[in-house]
Parts: structure tokens; sequence; C-alpha cells
């Protein structure tokens, strides 16, 4: 349970939203905390609640001031933060764990070098490291369906670069502060490119157009350059080779 008399804390945002923060910083507690608070809101369906989401350590709420009370919606939140230790719930249901084929350094990913040294390691064992860490969909931001994940291990809390990368590509798997970005469109970055993918996080056409969701869980498995091609030119599916499953 979080050791402190400030969080959990219910913050207004505007005249229609609320926001619950459970910490001021990043940890798994925190993060397992907003994401099963946000699922259980949206299982109460309070009257007025119009969207849900969650951040990295936080829930929020916008709803109509119309058709329900800001007084009414702040104590219902209070009544269900009362009901347990958040910090320390279950997971949500209907979580997946993907893994995806992810080439690392090369020309294709031509900061992993870089990222390594900064971590203290080799190349072979960043590889080794970052392919075999299975990490959470922290929270979706920044772009549509674009994914945060962590947490690495601490040897990879390395800073932000100075200056910025003035394009990586879409599918580009990008790390510091011991969390990993997978890019869902070409872009500016200030985190370093270790990893490719031919994975689609945003697919506009599909049903859902958000391929992962907050509390996912996400293995990048290493591969060649040449089977990364082959995935690239054979895959129209977005999936990039990627393989899913259920989490009980």
């Amino acid at each position: 349970m979080q050791n402190s008399d400030t969080f959990p804390k219910i913050e207004s945002v505007g005249l229609s939203g609320l926001l619950v923060q459970f910490a001021d910083n990043l940890s798994e507690p925190a993060n397992r905390a907003a994401l099963a608070f946000q699922a259980a809101v949206a299982s109460e369906r309070w009257a007025g609640v119009e969207e849900t989401s969650s951040s990295l350590t936080s829930t929020y709420l916008r709803f109509d001031p119309l058709r329900v009370a800001h007084s009414v919606l702040r104590a219902q939140l209070s009544n269900l933060l009362a009901s347990r230790d958040w910090y320390a719930a279950a997971p949500p249901q209907g979580r997946r764990f993907w893994r995806i084929p992810t080439v690392f350094g090369g020309d294709l990913a031509p900061q992993l070098a870089e990222a390594a040294a900064l971590a203290g390691a080799t190349e072979a064992e960043a590889i080794a490291t970052l392919s075999t860490a299975r990490t959470r969909v922290l929270t979706l931001g920044f772009a549509p369906g674009q994914p945060y994940l962590g947490d690495l291990p601490p040897s990879w809390n390395i800073p932000r670069q100075s200056s910025l990368t003035p394009k990586v590509p879409v599918g580009a798997l990008v790390v510091a502060v011991r969390q990993f970005v997978l890019f869902a469109n070409d872009t500016p970055t200030g985190w370093r490119h270790v990893g490719q993918t031919a994975f689609r996080c945003f697919r506009p056409d599909a049903d859902e157009p958000f391929a992962l969701s907050a509390g996912d869980e996400v293995q990048f498995n290493p591969v060649s350059a040449e089977e990364y091609r082959n995935i690239l030119t054979s895959d129209t599916s977005g999936n990039g080779g990627a393989v899913m499953e259920a989490i009980a």
C-alpha cells in the first residue's frame, strides 16, 4: 500500500474532468493501481461518465456536468478508492501477451551501441537483456496507439539525448529512463533507436485502430535484418510477424 498521506488523491481537471493520482513518479505499484482503477471505474458505468483512461500513474474521467454533479462523482470515486488496496490490485482482465520480431542494432537501429554503453553493457549483453524483458504497456500516448513499456532493469535508466534525432521510422523501438517506446509513426525523438520492427501500433482502417492496450505485455524477440525485411514484405496485416496470446 502507498506509504503516504498524499496519494491516492483526486484532482479536478477543468469543468468536466477528474484525475485520480496514485503517485507523482512512475513505479510498478502505481501503474498497476492506475490500470486496475480505470478498469474498475469503467465497469461501474456511472451515469454521466463519458470516458475513462489511464496514464503512467493516474486514472482520468471525463464526465458531463449536466448529468452528474461534480460532488457526486467525487464521492463515488472516494468510496471506490477506499474499497481496496489498489497498489496491490490484480491487473485488469482481457490483457494479452505479444511477441514482436525485432532487429536490434545495425543500420536499421543505429543507436544500440551508444545506448548499451550508457547502460554499462556490450551490444550482445544489451540485446540479451532487452530481448528477454517482458514489459508492460504502461500507457498509450504522444501519438495514436503509441505504447510506453517498462520497467527495464535499473541499468537502463539512461538519459534522453541532449538533442533530437530528426526522424525514426514507424515501428522503431527506442529506449530511455527504463522504458521502451514503440513508435506509431515517423517522428523525431530524443530517445535512442535500438530496435526496428514491422509492427504497426496504429491501424486506422481496422475495427480496433489501437493494436495494443494499456496492461498488455510485450517481448521483443530478436531477428536478423533479412528476416525483418521478409516480414515487412510478406505480412500486410500490420502485425509485423507478431504472435499474441491471451493472459489468463
